[in-house]
């Protein structure tokens, strides 16, 4: 009697045995018993020799690639070149992608493969010195020091050759001996006390200071730096968390917003430590922020929540995910890892973010009538009309979404 069931997830065929079948099963399939090889096992043994030898051939070439890397990272530093090149990378791409083909390689899987020796290299070079954007050491302060960003940036500005110091709730009273040295002051801080920060760091600055921050809400704090520094000021919002192991292809936003020309070299400075640096407008970049970091993450609570107040464990669900929903639920996870008080800013920052959210809910409430009232052909019609106005950039959403999905099961399932 076959007692077996099954369905389909995905990609992921989900079979239902019971208990006797899935021991049966283990006896049945098992290729090592009790520690032994069977003979079958023991015919592969010259082939799987001849893989051994060349994985440690292979390990031997990244590790004399690995020193040559270090004589590379002596002369970026030496000659002030930045961690990054990005039209290296694309070229060695481009032609590795046709060496593998020569030699009857998936290319996909050659570019991956190169693109993480190549991410181990950049890591390598972030590992001891970077290259300096001035001739001359910079004396950089960092108000918050002892929070992630600040402590993560201490020590890359550190790296460089820079003089840091450091600023936080334990030592304000340092600030009036540090301040006449400055050429740059850098607020990281939480965003419910930035303003209140600037207003009370610029005063001690001299003039020709760089006053600069690293709020994710940009129109307030830069207004606050405008109205209470006369010197050059500059915004910044590293597109990125403390826990990142080098700052090497990281994105940082800048807002030049008075005597740019003063601020090049910290422009100057995040490249040469391997960023991808983009000019914005402060109005403009809060509002997609609101999207990207208010929504998004009021719609994190809103999961999490649902799941708690259902008893929704999520190692359970993880045993029965797909790999896209995987995905789903360890951005979801990654956000409840953190801080509360620092999300809670951050989805509470200003009151158009808290606009956008009320009109989240009120449209979400509109698609409820949907289910409410068993509106199949209502729900297909919006479906549509969101396919339509996401056009071309669906195709991109499913080829990029389909690596990480493939990439995540290959690893983890």
């Amino acid at each position: 009697m076959n007692l077996a069931s099954g369905y389909l997830i995905e990609n992921i065929q989900v079979i239902c045995l019971p208990r006797w079948q899935i021991d049966g099963l283990k006896v049945k399939t098992g290729r090592i018993r009790n520690g032994i090889m069977t003979k079958e096992e023991q015919k592969l043994g010259p082939q799987r020799k001849r893989i051994d030898e060349i994985d440690q051939q292979l390990l031997d070439l990244l590790s004399e690639r690995k020193q040559i890397i270090n004589e590379v990272i002596e002369k970026k530093i030496k000659n002030r070149l930045p961690i990054f090149a990005p039209q290296r990378e694309d070229d060695k791409t481009d032609k590795f992608r046709e060496m593998a083909v020569q030699r009857d390689l998936d290319p996909d899987w050659a570019e991956d493969f190169l693109r993480m020796i190549m991410a181990s290299s950049r890591a390598s070079q972030s590992s001891n010195e970077f290259p300096r954007a001035t001739k001359e050491s910079k004396h950089i302060l960092i108000v918050g020091s002892r929070g992630g960003m600040g402590s993560l940036y201490s020590k890359i500005i550190e790296q460089t050759g820079h003089f840091v110091h450091e600023i936080d709730k334990h030592n304000w009273y340092e600030l009036e001996e540090i301040a006449p040295k400055l050429d740059l002051a850098i607020v990281s801080v939480p965003i419910n006390v930035t303003i209140d920060v600037i207003e009370r760091l610029a005063p001690k600055l001299k003039e020709e200071t760089i006053l600069a921050d690293f709020t994710s809400n940009k129109a307030d704090s830069i207004q606050a730096m405008l109205e209470a520094h006369s010197g050059p000021v500059l915004g910044m919002h590293p597109m990125h968390g403390p826990d990142v192991d080098n700052l090497s292809k990281q994105l940082m936003v800048v807002c030049p917003v008075r005597d740019a020309e003063a601020s090049q070299w910290m422009v100057k400075q995040s490249e040469l430590w391997g960023m991808r640096v983009i000019e914005a407008d402060p109005e403009k970049h809060d509002h997609v922020m609101n999207m990207v970091q208010g929504l998004r993450h009021f719609v994190a609570l809103l999961h999490g929540s649902f799941m708690k107040t259902y008893d929704l464990k999520p190692q359970d669900i993880l045993d029965y995910s797909s790999p896209i929903y995987r995905a789903e639920l360890m951005m979801t996870g990654r956000i409840f890892a953190q801080s509360a008080e620092l999300y809670a800013d951050i989805v509470f920052a200003n009151e158009d973010r808290r606009e956008l959210l009320l009109n989240f809910i009120e449209h979400n409430d509109r698609l409820a009538q949907m289910v409410k009232n068993d509106d199949k052909e209502g729900f297909i019609k919006e479906f549509e009309g969101v396919t339509d106005f996401f056009g071309k950039f669906a195709s991109q959403a499913l080829e990029e979404s389909g690596y990480l999905i493939n990439r995540l099961a290959d690893r983890f399932a």
